[in-house]
Order: structure tokens, then sequence, then C-alpha cells
């Protein structure tokens, strides 16, 4: 699987394959999988995800029509020969044309079957293959030849791009395959006799060149459990790493900080609360180090259970950091911590000033209302002046801040702990692990505890496969009070339908509460998305494209918006804007006086998605909503409803009726779970989404694994995993596996396992 790929194919052929689809050694080509099998004897029919215009196919087809022609070349420059065929690829017909090519005709007549490839075009109503590539296809007992193939009769094809066709691959695949020897086996044989898995180099064999449809499938399945076992294997690797060194023990006090914290409580905590915050009190007073993922619906009082937690530490003299993706959101949870703990929250901060003589002198200080158990909190974010930052950085190195929100810059250089005992990481899916792995490695002999926390509810096989560092626990019941959300599709081309959403908005407002009104871009004609929406930089993105690939519109902007309403439906309304290039001050200043109710409806990008928590809000309008995915259309709609008065949701979009971007917008209308939202969510994203860097941070080079499609897979690599790392944490005796970690997940998966 190491040798060069030049061993088996020679140097012109391992080239183009090093040059063009970045293989170098036999393993990789061997690992580049067929997307789909092809029956020579039945031409069957074309998948229709692939009838997307500008992709790139290959196809058996059968020819049906063959016009041969010269005509004069523009300018009269000698003649131009063409030669057009209509082929069939069962019940769709393909328009190929070849220019200068005056052999085609002959060689491939009526009711030739043959191999083509092109990108795929639609021209005057029908599909056609742009600047097509094609082999004929060779019968039992036809001369061989350079033009024409032998397929086998279970043909794979390949992904190929225009210089590597999926005929090069399958010839590259044939002549290694002749002198291939089969590799030593990675997985233990005891391990594939319990799961029923074929050896590594049968099922190499079977994928590609099966005698019959039926071996690709224990084939596949084994080239998927690899890829489920090396993740685990890192995943787990990962969770032995962090509970390598002890964390420090805080158990609970009876007549601490969180005792009073309960005590003061105006709600009761709901089961799940108290089931989750008693098992998180019960890690936290042990020397293991916590290691949780606490995913809950939008509402379901994730904050409140964190905080319990960060108070027990503080109870145990030692401090917790919660980091958050955004500004907005770090100050957001810092405001929300001051305002749950109250006078719990303000030790040692100055005594804040008010007039105490009815306007008619100046303010005096008065006490602070702290308490002897109070803690102080602390938001450190990127933007503070250098002398907030200088204060901020005291507070937290001397010890004064028990409680530490910030954004990535908490995990900069120069940021200083006296005694760090909980992290807290908000939105887990926009810090990366390694981002983690940097803060908690600063810490000394001890690590801190972990908690994660992320609103966007997820399948359980995404969290085995995402996080399966990580213990779950999950709240499934919203607090008392919380009101449904009514949600709408509203189709904005019918311009009643968008006016009724705007008097609503009014009639909201008239009635004391407030709205939001969400837009995919700031609109000053910015050539990225808002860069404050995302911890990475990006925003919402269009998920529809329109049909047949017609132009679109630019997305709407919160500027020209905010101007539109001002001016129109909303004129005489408290109108305000926020976006992610506001100066961080000014941003704080407009979500302060909007969560005051100075502010009646706030135009906004995605910035708002998480976090914010503003009761009186009871209607959200979201914008060209189809260029907005599941999660976030769910994390929007959560803004609101978070008081005791209904809300409602308008996804409002300029999509078709019946077209895929309005049905998706009606089924997420349609529901209000948000763990079905996560299935949904599942359903209509691709896998490359939920397990590639954009989501997850790692891990973008798997192949085989769906987490839709292989939860047994998933499931019976995590056990296997844990028995073998608790064997043989270091891999000594198991060095192929480390091998196997390297090919699935790269070096950087293998080094984590050799660190341990």
């Amino acid at each position: 699987m190491d040798s060069p790929l030049a061993a088996a194919l020679g140097g012109r052929s391992a080239a183009a394959l090093r040059k063009h689809l970045d293989m170098h050694t036999v393993g990789d080509l061997l690992r580049h999988l067929p997307r789909k099998y092809q029956l020579v004897n039945d031409l069957g029919a074309m998948d229709p995800r692939e009838l997307r215009e500008g992709t790139y196919v290959t196809v058996v087809a059968e020819v049906e029509r063959v016009t041969h022609q010269r005509r004069p070349r523009r300018g009269g420059r000698g003649l131009l020969d063409i030669t057009s065929m209509q082929v069939a690829v069962g019940s769709l017909e393909l328009g190929v044309t070849f220019f200068n090519q005056p052999w085609r005709h002959l060689q491939m007549p009526r009711g030739t079957r043959a191999m083509f490839a092109g990108k795929l075009q639609r021209f005057q109503g029908r599909w056609q293959l742009d600047t097509p590539q094609a082999r004929k296809i060779r019968g039992d007992g036809e001369d061989d030849d350079d033009e024409s193939l032998k397929l086998p009769p279970v043909t794979p094809i390949y992904p190929a791009t225009r210089n590597v066709q999926t005929w090069d691959l399958l010839a590259a695949v044939r002549q290694t395959l002749d002198v291939f020897d089969d590799p030593v086996d990675p997985v233990p044989e005891e391990i594939r006799r319990r799961h029923g898995l074929v050896g590594l180099g049968q099922a190499l064999r079977d994928i590609h060149l099966p005698a019959a449809l039926e071996d690709t499938r224990p084939a596949m399945r084994r080239l998927t459990w690899d890829e489920a076992l090396a993740l685990q294997l890192v995943l787990q690797g990962e969770k032995l790493a962090s509970s390598d060194r002890p964390a420090p023990p805080c158990p609970r006090v009876d007549d601490g900080l969180a005792a009073a914290f309960d005590a003061r409580l105006p709600f009761t905590l709901t089961a799940g609360q108290q089931k989750v915050g008693d098992d998180l009190a019960e890690s936290l007073a042990a020397a293991r180090p916590l290691n949780r993922l606490l995913q809950g619906d939008v509402g379901s009082g994730k904050t409140v259970v964190a905080l319990r937690a960060m108070l027990q530490v503080i109870d145990a003299g030692r401090q917790a950091v919660l980091l958050a993706p955004t500004e907005v959101l770090a100050a957001q949870h810092a405001r929300s911590l001051r305002a749950m703990l109250g006078p719990l929250g303000r030790a040692g901060e100055p005594a804040a000033l008010f007039d105490d003589h009815g306007g008619s002198g100046p303010a005096e200080p008065v006490e602070l209302d702290s308490t002897d158990q109070a803690t102080r909190i602390v938001l450190l974010t990127g933007s503070l002046s250098a002398k907030d930052r200088r204060a901020a950085l005291l507070d937290v190195q001397s010890g004064a801040a028990g409680i530490v929100v910030g954004t990535h810059a908490v995990i900069q250089e120069g940021v200083g702990f006296a005694d760090l005992g909980l992290v807290v990481v908000d939105e887990q899916h926009r810090f990366g692990v390694r981002q983690r792995d940097e803060l908690r490695s600063r810490t000394g002999d001890t690590v801190p505890h972990l908690l994660v926390m992320t609103a966007t509810p997820i399948p359980r096989t995404v969290a085995l496969t995402l996080y399966g560092d990580l213990d779950v626990s999950v709240l499934d019941e919203l607090p008392a009070g919380r009101q449904p959300i009514d949600t709408h599709a509203v189709l904005g081309g019918r311009p009643k339908w968008l006016a009724r959403v705007w008097e609503r908005v009014r009639e909201e407002v008239d009635a004391g509460h407030q709205a939001y009104v969400v837009c995919p871009r700031i609109g000053d004609d910015e050539p990225e998305a808002d860069p404050g929406d995302q911890a990475d930089g990006t925003a919402a993105a269009p998920v529809d494209e329109g049909a047949d690939g017609e132009e679109r519109r630019p997305p709407l902007g919160v500027l020209e918006v905010a101007e539109l309403l001002v001016t129109g439906p909303l004129a005489g309304l408290r109108v305000e804007l926020l976006h992610g290039r506001l100066p961080a001050e000014e941003k704080d200043d407009v979500m302060r006086r909007f969560g005051a109710g100075d502010i009646d409806v706030l135009v906004a990008t995605t910035v708002v998605e998480v976090g914010v928590d503003v009761p009186n809000a009871t209607a959200i309008v979201v914008l060209d909503a189809e260029r907005f995915g599941v999660s976030q259309l769910h994390q929007l709609r959560g803004r609101v409803g978070r008081g005791g008065a209904p809300a409602s949701c308008y996804l409002v979009t300029d999509a078709e009726p019946g077209s895929p971007a309005m049905t998706r917008l009606e089924r997420i209308a349609g529901i209000s779970d948000g763990f079905a939202m996560a299935d949904l969510d599942l359903e209509l994203r691709s896998e490359g989404d939920v397990l590639g860097t954009e989501q997850a941070g790692r891990y973008s080079t798997l192949r085989f694994l769906s987490v839709r499609r292989h939860p047994e897979e998933i499931a019976e690599a995590r056990e296997v995993a844990r028995a073998v790392l608790d064997e043989d944490p270091a891999l000594s005796r198991h060095p192929r596996l480390v091998g196997l970690v390297r090919a699935v997940v790269g070096d950087e998966g293998a080094q984590f396992l050799e660190r341990l």
C-alpha cells in the first residue's frame, strides 16, 4: 500500500495521477473508490442527483442517431468537421458533439455502446455533454485497439477529471491489482471474525473488480469499518490524553456560592436540568477530568446548568472560563450571568452610581450590594482597549475573577489563570478540538474540567463521530413557560403576503413587544459575508442555486433593508442595525438597548444566531430564508418565544412554489422539535458538510463513512477502539493500526495517538 505508484504503473501514468488526482502511492489509488457500478449488459437509468448543470459525469450509453457534416469555418479558413450524436442512458437522451474528429461517425455508428464523459449542460431545453470524450466498448471477439475498452461485467465508475478519465483509472487499477501483494491486515483477525469483516486485500479487490455486484457490499462494509475504527481510535485517544493528567477536584460545598445561587433561583429547575446538574457535580468532585458534551434545544436551560457547575468550581477556590464564538455572544453571556447572579456576581466591583437626590444634585456612590460569597465576572475579548485589557488580565491572573467570559482572545498567549478548574465552551462546532486542547495545555500539572455546550441538537451517530472524545448529556425538555413558535414559510414574491408579515411586526410592537429582521449580508457591497457572524468568518451561504442555473439576484443586506423599512412598512418605529462590522462598543450598546426595550425592531445579520436572549422579542422575520441552512434557521427561530408571550417566525423566500427550496422551508416550518430538526439537517446536507472542516474542524478526508448510513459501524468501532486502547494505550502492540489511522485521518491523527 505504501509503494510508489510508478512501481506498478510506470512513470508516465503515475505522473498523471499525481498531477491531477494527488495520488502518490498504491494505497492512494486503491482507496479511490468507485462512486457507482455499471452492469455492462444493462444501461439502466441515470441517477437523478447527477442531473445538475455543470456536473462532470461518466455514463455508459448506446448511440441512437449519428450525423456528420463539414462546413466552412468562420473567416473561410478551411472546413470544420462536426459529428453529432444522440445517445441514450435508459430513458434519458444526451446530445454529444465532437469537433474535428472525422473518424467518430465511422467508429461509433447507430447501436454502438460506448462510455462517454463530459460536463452536463442544458441547451434549448435538452441535456448535452460539453467537450465530451468517449471510448467504444469492445465486445467479445472484437479486435483490441487503443480507442476501445473491454469492460468487466460489473464496471466501476470512478470520480474522475477531464485529464484522468474513469477508463484511465480502471486501467490503472487493473494493472496495479495484477502485481499487488495483499497487505498484512491492520485489523487483528479476532476483531475481523467477531464483526464479520472480510480481509483488507479481498475488500480492495472486490470493491474495484467485483465478480458480482453483491460482492461489493462486504467489501464496502470493511472499508467503511476501517474509517470508523481509525476515527474512533483518534477520538478515544484524545479522551485518554485529556484524562492522563488529573483534574482539580471541586466537591460541592453545602453553604457556598452555588447553594446561595440555588436559593435565589426564581424558578424550579426541570427534571433534566437537575439530573444533568447532579451528574456534573459528581464528575467535578473527582480527580478524573470531566469531558462532557451538553446538548439541548434552543431555550432548554443549558446556561443555568453551566453556571451552577462554574459556581461549584469557584466554591473550591478555582476559576471557570466560558468561551463563546463571537464578541456579541460573549458580551451577552457576561450580561446574562451577571443578571442571574445579581449581588452574588459583583464581588469587589466599583460601587454603582445613581442620583440620590431626585435629580437635584450630583450622583453619589452607594454601598455595593454584593455578599461575602460573591465572585467577579470579567469579560475578555479582542476588541478591549489596552487599559481595559490590562485590568481584565490582572483580575484573571490574580484570581480576583472567578468567572472569565471571552472569545478566542482567552486562548491567546499571555492570558494566564490563577487556578483554572473548568472550561465551558459554547457552540462547540465553532471551536476546534485543538483550540480546546491549547487552553487546557497551559494549566500546569492538572487539566481543567471541560464542559462543551451546543444548542444545535445532534443525532447520536453524529455525536459519536464528531464528539467521540466526549461523554454526552442531553436536555430534552423546555422550562415551564416557554411558548411554541408559530412558523410560516412566506412567498416573498406575493406582495400581499409580504405586506401581512410587516403588519404582524407592527402589531407585535403595538402590543409592547419587539422583533428581529435577519438578512444574509450587510449590504454595502462587501465581497464576503459578515465577518462578525461566525467565528470562522462565514455566514449564511446560498443553499438553493436556482432552476437550471439561472442567475439569482444578490442576497438582501441589512443596510438596504433597514432603509426600506424605516421609510416604508415600519415607518415611525424605532429600528436599529446590528452586524459584525460595527465596533464592539457599538454592538454591545445596541444589544443593551434592545434588551432594555429601547429598540422596537433590530435588523441584523446572523450575528444574533446564537445566545442572544431578549424575552420581550416575539417576532422574527428571516429574509432570503432559502439561503440559510436548517440549523441556522432553527437557531434564529430560537431568538423569540423566550418569554411568556406567543411568538412567530416568518421565513421569507423568493423560491418558487413547489421548488426544493420552498419544500425545505415548509418542512422546517412544520417541525418544532430540535432533534427532529437535526435529523432533517442530516438528511438534507451532504456528508462533507457534516464531517468536513467547516463543521468539525478536522478529519475531512473520510471517504466512505456516513453518519447517516453507518450508525452500526460507528458504534461497533467505538467499543473496539476503547477496548484496544485500554489494553495498549500507545498501540505499541498494534503498529499497523497506527498506519491505518495515518491512512484515514492523516499524520495529525497518528501523531495524536503516538503521544499517548
